[in-house]
């Protein structure tokens, strides 16, 4: 395996990973999680609800037991999209491409253990690129403004990451402009900050530190703030040595994403201002996500394991943890018999996902050097010509 393709198996394999494991403990709290496992996480287990079938019959999934979540469905969609056009991607391609793929065509879901349409498994708010983008004709660029504000664009950002390398600053101008099509205010930021933070944990030679360095450049208001505040606390608790209780990390960065997070204490009965625009809110998922990869080091198994027991957005927290810390050491640092089990329980064929992922890298990659050939020549033309 070359390294480049080592790379995009590390972020693929880790958000797949992460989202399976997260997608059994998702909208729990810690307490309800331990109970229910009789201690914490540590790997794949069945579902929370034994149940499930009618158990929530709104969303009647069957989490856990390895299967991914419409985070590694959206994914892998993207991937597909770019695999097609094998170039940078804009908001018009959501609704040329992707909502074609979500509602057009059907697929192995794990969670209805049965094939089905994507659309058939994403949640309200993805719901609304169809809504929006197929029945409405609502200009790409701006459709996303009246939607829930969720992390529903970020957790499938990973793929623009890849597609822009070792250039976070490209990496989040692009998903900016897709995430328009999806959503607005900070759940558009978030989708921008993660794929530049997979494209700088993707560079060659890239540290935990340069993550976290060009997610503190790119990040702007309440995001920005919210970054911040978790990942001083992560590095608290690292200059602490740690702690002997397994849960503190994660009553750490709780307590530091809060005040950013609209959703407020009850997941599942969110606040009346959940979900709304704003300039001083954040996302929960990303900030977390980042303060664990910090405070373990990019070590993958144990800030996806952290993440899981997290519960709240588990399965989006793991899936964005998973995929940075695979960016930063390929696809070994993802525990093998995680993989298995997933690729397995959900029929993934992750090779040839993979596959078609470095392919497209490295014809995006061809094109950008070409370009940034051809605009050197040009301003050296431009800084060398006289009047």
């Amino acid at each position: 395996m070359s390294w480049l393709q080592d790379r995009v198996a590390g972020v693929l394999a880790g958000a797949a990973v992460g989202d399976a494991l997260g997608g059994a403990t998702e909208g729990w709290t810690p307490e309800q999680i331990e109970e229910r496992h009789g201690g914490r996480v540590t790997g794949v287990v069945g579902p929370f609800l034994p149940d499930w079938r009618t158990a929530r019959p709104i969303a009647p999934y069957h989490k856990g037991d390895g299967h991914v979540t419409d985070d590694t469905l959206m994914t892998h969609a993207l991937v597909e999209v770019y695999g097609t056009r094998r170039s940078h991607l804009t908001a018009h391609h959501m609704a040329s491409d992707l909502v074609p793929l979500m509602i057009g065509e059907r697929r192995w879901v794990p969670e209805l253990e049965d094939e089905a349409l994507i659309l058939q498994r994403v949640f309200l708010a993805e719901k609304w690129l169809v809504a929006k983008l197929h029945y409405g004709h609502a200009d790409p660029r701006e459709s996303g403004v009246g939607n829930i504000v969720n992390c529903g664009a970020t957790m499938y950002m990973a793929p623009v990451g890849l597609v822009n390398l070792g250039d976070p600053a490209a990496a989040y101008a692009e998903a900016i402009d897709l995430a328009g099509a999806h959503q607005s205010s900070y759940g558009r930021e978030a989708a921008g900050v993660f794929a530049a933070a997979v494209a700088a944990a993707c560079a060659p030679g890239a540290s935990v530190a340069d993550v976290l360095t060009a997610s503190r450049a790119l990040a702007k208001d309440g995001t920005a703030a919210a970054i911040e505040a978790v990942l001083t606390a992560a590095e608290q608790f690292r200059a602490a040595g740690g702690s002997d209780d397994p849960r503190e990390l994660n009553r750490m960065l709780r307590a530091a994403v809060a005040p950013y997070d609209t959703v407020g204490e009850t997941y599942r009965a969110p606040a009346m201002d959940a979900r709304l625009p704003s300039r001083t809110k954040s996302i929960e998922e990303l900030p977390v996500a980042l303060g664990l990869v910090a405070a373990h080091e990019g070590d993958l198994r144990a800030a996806v394991l952290d993440a899981v027991n997290y519960g709240r957005d588990s399965d989006s927290i793991a899936t964005m943890a998973g995929a940075i810390c695979g960016g930063l050491a390929g696809q070994a640092a993802v525990p093998a018999e995680w993989l298995t089990e997933v690729t397995h329980a959900s029929k993934l064929d992750l090779d040839a996902v993979v596959a078609s992922m470095t392919e497209t890298v490295r014809v995006v990659a061809a094109d950008d050097a070409r370009r940034a050939q051809e605009r050197a020549g040009l301003l050296e033309a431009v800084l060398g010509a006289t009047a």
